[in-house]
């Protein structure tokens, strides 16, 4: 199917909910999801199939194609036939680097399933299960592909039984990941199983693959296989292109996207209490749920682009309602208006113009130029909370000093500055009050590394200090002195603070969004209290949450304690994020 072919079924797609599949390759890095992506684009028509998994078509950008690295999270829709109906699936391939985790937390926000791709000779690594992780507490459900399968037959001489023994141990430690992380009524069910078909295996870099319903459908066993690794090099080259043309691996993973996945309609019911604070019995609320196109627009931005014709260019999930040029919408954590001037369908490197996109669908536009990553894109007239802000599993940990070379540039700077750390918030940037310097921060070095290559491209040069890794204090143990006391600089005010560790529990339900500043005073104490056993004195007087840390107010018997709160809680948040 041709190119332009595929957008006029896609824009048909796209009104009809049941039949899109909102999907996120994830892996530790190195695991083949980008070779893969190529394979399933082949499928669409979108590349040539004798280009795939060399082209690496969504690795777009010249570093990512030089390292054969994904860095950014690129995003495509295409079609697929299944059982002779036509498929939406919008796909997102994300980065498999810990530096780049960043991307993958924002991906998982705009999807409702995830392929989990795992090499078959490493087996699940830790990205593997970070990665997993944050997919489970966006509630997106998981499916399996172990790639490399050809290094177990040329590389460890496995025998059929031994292959076997090893995708038992890797699908039972996927699985124990998904019981640990998934919420309590997904923990069972969504457990990967080879019997149902959501477990496939392949070789992505020879273009083959199968799951149990294609093995029996096509007669195909694991002797069949090792047969065509079997051989002088020439005669394995013609096997194995053949067993790719008999058994191609876009054929189970595209049918278990279709089969296995959630729809829209299935998957934002359950998804929105964990991602979504507000009124689910409101008019947006039950909308979001019903994935109404009618409905009043919801939006969460994912993904920030700043184009030199376009603009700032949002990128990102369509919760409710329909995005359509000239409508006037709110920026709602951002409390400003503005007109979106242009919608777009994502392919890619590029974007392609189209009329509107309704709920249940990924999508682009411009015209807001105010907006960040994590933002609530809302219907103008219509009052809602913001969606969950985006919970990154760590923060920018490296700085390094930056300076343009040439003092001409600084306007440059300034400008590249606020592009790549809009583009990117796990990019932070600060002014150093007391030395001047400018202090740029990020996940690692490779992070920096990749932001210093996107400063000359474009054309700026800039000398960096090495990197300094930030180190923070953390309580190893319960205090049991007496509490601490300090006063304010004009002596009216004194206060005692004591330190306490959270229980693990606890710091689990924070970062899982089970316990957050956005619920009711009472709604927060009856969870601390009933399922972690807190007094109920201290479970009422939370004031304040910031990372996984709380605030507790046990003041008694004094006036005016509220004139200080503010101030109090302001501390709390500089001590801990320090």
């Amino acid at each position: 199917m041709g190119r332009y072919r595929q957008i006029e079924e896609i824009v048909k797609l796209m009104n009809n909910p049941e039949r899109i599949r909102n999907t996120s390759i994830i892996a530790h890095v190195d695991h083949g999801k980008t070779t893969l992506s190529d394979s399933l684009l082949a499928a669409a028509g979108i590349i040539s199939e004798q280009v795939a998994g060399q082209k690496l078509f969504l690795d777009s950008w010249e570093l990512e194609q030089k390292r054969q690295m994904t860095v950014f999270a690129s995003n495509i829709s295409l079609v697929h036939t299944y059982k002779g109906v036509d498929y939406l699936i919008n796909l997102i391939d994300t980065p498999g680097h810990i530096d780049f985790s960043g991307n993958v937390t924002r991906s998982l926000r705009a999807v409702d399933g995830a392929l989990v791709v795992v090499d078959a000779v490493e087996g699940p690594m830790t990205q593997t299960e970070t990665v997993l992780m944050q997919a489970l507490r966006e509630r997106v459900k998981p499916i399996l592909f172990i790639n490399k399968v050809d290094r177990l037959i040329r590389e460890l001489k496995l025998t059929p039984d031994e292959i076997q023994k090893k995708f038992a141990r890797i699908i039972m430690r996927i699985n124990s990941i998904i019981e640990k992380y998934a919420p309590p009524e997904h923990k069972k069910d969504w457990q990967v199983k080879v019997e149902d078909g959501r477990v496939a295996f392949g070789s992505a870099l020879h273009k083959w693959g199968l799951n149990l319903p294609h093995m029996k459908a096509k007669g195909i066993t694991f002797k069949d296989i090792i047969d065509a690794y079997t051989g002088e090099p020439e005669e394995i080259g013609r096997k194995v292109e053949a067993l790719s043309k008999r058994i191609p691996v876009y054929e189970p993973v595209l049918d278990m996207f279709c089969e296995h996945l959630p729809t829209p309609l299935e998957a934002q019911p359950y998804r929105q209490s964990q991602i979504w604070p507000g009124d689910i019995n409101s008019p947006v609320g039950k909308a979001m749920a019903k994935v109404d196109p009618n409905g009043p627009l919801l939006m969460c931005v994912t993904f920030i682009e700043v184009d030199p014709h376009s603009g700032v260019v949002a990128i990102g999930r369509v919760f409710s309602g329909t995005v359509e040029k000239g409508k006037v919408v709110r920026l709602v954590t951002s409390r400003q208006k503005g007109t979106i001037q242009q919608v777009y369908m994502s392919m890619a490197t590029d974007r392609v113009i189209v009329e509107k996109i309704p709920a249940g669908n990924i999508a682009a536009l411009s015209g807001l130029p105010s907006i960040h990553v994590g933002e609530t894109i809302a219907e103008e007239g219509v009052e809602t909370a913001p969606f969950e802000a985006l919970k990154y599993v760590s923060d920018p940990v490296v700085t390094v000093a930056v300076e343009p070379e040439n003092v001409k540039d600084l306007p440059l700077f300034d400008k590249v500055i606020h592009k790549l750390t809009l583009e990117d918030p796990n990019l932070h940037f600060k002014i150093d009050k007391e030395s001047g310097q400018y202090l740029l921060s990020g996940m690692g070095e490779l992070h920096l590394e990749v932001t210093a290559y996107r400063m000359q491209e474009a054309g700026l040069k800039v000398k960096m200090s090495k990197p300094i890794v930030i180190y923070r204090e953390t309580v190893t143990r319960d205090y049991k002195g007496p509490p601490v006391m300090g006063k304010s600089p004009n002596k009216h005010n004194r206060l005692w603070v004591t330190v306490e560790r959270l229980q693990p529990e606890v710091i689990e339900a924070i970062k899982a969004g089970k316990i957050n500043e956005m619920q009711t005073r009472d709604e927060r104490q009856k969870i601390l209290m009933k399922e972690f056993g807190w007094p109920a004195e201290d479970a009422r007087n939370v004031i304040a949450i910031e990372g996984t840390n709380i605030l507790v107010n046990r003041i008694k018997g004094r006036q005016y304690v509220e004139e200080v709160l503010d101030h109090v809680k302001s501390g709390f948040r500089d001590a801990v994020a320090t």
